[in-house]
């Protein structure tokens, strides 16, 4: 008797989730799960990166279900029924324009409905400002805005900084940090997209813990993918980046979304790129390319004159590459600095460059073609502030290693594009057409390309002259005689 008196009390004044309520242990730097603490993370291989977590219970989505089913009886949508596969249309569902050709590119051809997308960037890079830039262009498409980080007046400040009448009735503001006002705020509403900035500012009353920790995040981005899979309505958040340049979340913020899409760029220079790290519903190898001024993000539709100087005859140390980034062929300025070792150790420097790319590009000019460069300082930086990861940039960073070292410049109207072997051999490169293409278009006179690339390649459809080698020395020896 005494002990189900005790039960009864227990039940009845403890909170009745905390029954419910589960402990995990996340790993703070890959997202690997474990039902008890360890200490290093069998997925990564870190130490000490499992983080206690509280999952909440299953009441912690009313919210979302909730927003979600009022959402969905405005539109009279009854989707959330099972159907059989032969009545499912294998047509591709129709995206929203986004009314910005560089962002449509990099999320694979626009918005998709129902999609979680996460935008990340580091401190001050544009995220913000890109968002709000986005929403006031859409102005057929009813828009909430969330922020947790702004007022009212800075964002209407904001706002007429980008656009000069920034008067549009479909977009509303809401400056709120709880979760469940949110979703009380949405079902008033009724938004076509909802954008959420940022998710490390947003915090549900059913977690115990300060927003911005795993628990917050999880939690929150958990509520808002069901949100957006069962109303159909497409969610961005607005996500920062780390001391280490990874997302916040952890990585298992990026395990919830559908697309990631990182801004990226040096505060220093005016270009920001706007690259895709996972997509759902389209190519990892999309970019897009901005250019920040006082009115807003510019796109740039021809990123390869902006990239390019036009003074650089007679110097030495620079050569010109036709770069691919997913679909967009663009030339690229390599500049390479060689001096003598002052300190007796030589260092070596690589900006938008793989760093150990380059050392083993210097190995292949120091064994195959016999340059010396092991008492030499060595410098790389690829201009306009870029990070290029195309393979064909082996040739001009060899190129544009040796001018400096031999400290003769490169004749003006030639470029290159191929990969370097560790044997010295130039590889073949993928999309040789539209890389000749783009350097001709832009008045190049030579290229170098692989010497494979010519089976199935027309010469009479370039007027550009084409130079054909199979090693590193050919290619220097066209360049230099």
């Amino acid at each position: 008797m005494y002990f189900c008196h005790k039960h009864f009390l227990l039940s009845t004044f403890l909170p009745t989730n905390m029954a419910k309520d589960k402990i995990a242990y996340v790993c703070s730097n890959c997202g690997q799960e474990s039902a008890k603490w360890i200490g290093k993370c069998p997925s990564c291989g870190q130490w000490n990166t499992f983080k206690e977590i509280r999952i909440a219970n299953e009441s912690g989505s009313m919210a979302a279900r909730s927003a979600a089913s009022t959402v969905r009886q405005s539109k009279n949508d009854n989707r959330n029924q099972p159907m059989r596969l032969r009545d499912i249309s294998s047509k591709d569902l129709p995206r929203i324009d986004m009314h910005d050709g560089e962002l449509d590119r990099v999320l694979g051809g626009g918005l998709v409905p129902g999609s979680i997308v996460l935008l990340g960037g580091e401190p001050g890079i544009g995220k913000s400002t890109l968002s709000l830039q986005t929403a006031l262009q859409l102005t057929d498409k009813k828009i909430l805005y969330v922020s947790g980080e702004e007022s009212l007046y800075q964002l209407k400040m904001r706002a007429e900084r980008i656009a000069k009448n920034a008067t549009s009735d479909n977009l509303l503001i809401l400056c709120e940090t709880s979760l469940e006002a949110i979703f009380n705020h949405i079902k008033e509403v009724v938004p076509e997209l909802v954008f959420i900035d940022s998710i490390q500012t947003i915090s549900t009353e059913e977690v115990d813990s300060s927003p911005g920790s795993i628990t917050q995040v999880r939690e929150c981005a958990a509520a808002l993918l069901r949100f957006a899979k069962s109303s159909g309505i497409p969610v961005v958040l607005i996500g920062h980046i780390t001391k280490e340049g990874t997302l916040a979340g952890p990585k298992i913020l990026e395990h919830i979304v559908d697309t990631v899409i990182q801004f990226e760029g040096d505060q220093h220079y005016m270009y920001r790129i706007l690259r895709s790290i996972k997509n759902r519903f389209g190519s990892t190898s999309e970019l897009g390319i901005y250019e920040m001024q006082q009115t807003g993000l510019r796109q740039v539709s021809n990123p390869s004159e902006l990239l390019l100087t036009q003074d650089h005859d007679g110097l030495s140390g620079i050569a010109i590459s036709s770069a691919i980034e997913g679909i967009r062929p663009f030339l690229v300025e390599t500049q390479a600095l060689v001096s003598t070792a002052a300190y007796g150790t030589p260092q070596r420097s690589a900006t938008g460059f793989d760093q150990r790319r380059l050392n083993m590009l210097l190995a292949v000019l120091e064994k195959r073609v016999g340059f010396k460069l092991i008492q030499k300082d060595v410098f790389i930086n690829i201009a306009g502030g870029l990070r290029v990861t195309d393979l064909a940039m082996d040739l001009s960073v060899i190129a544009a290693v040796l001018s400096s070292n031999v400290d003769t410049p490169i004749e003006s109207g030639w470029c290159m594009a191929g990969e370097v072997g560790l044997s010295g051999e130039v590889r073949p490169v993928s999309r040789i057409e539209q890389r000749i293409a783009e350097a001709e278009k832009l008045g190049f006179q030579h290229i170098i390309i692989p010497k494979y690339n010519l089976s199935g390649l027309n010469r009479k459809n370039f007027n550009i002259e084409l130079h054909p080698v199979r090693k590193v020395e050919e290619a220097l020896r066209a360049l230099f005689g």
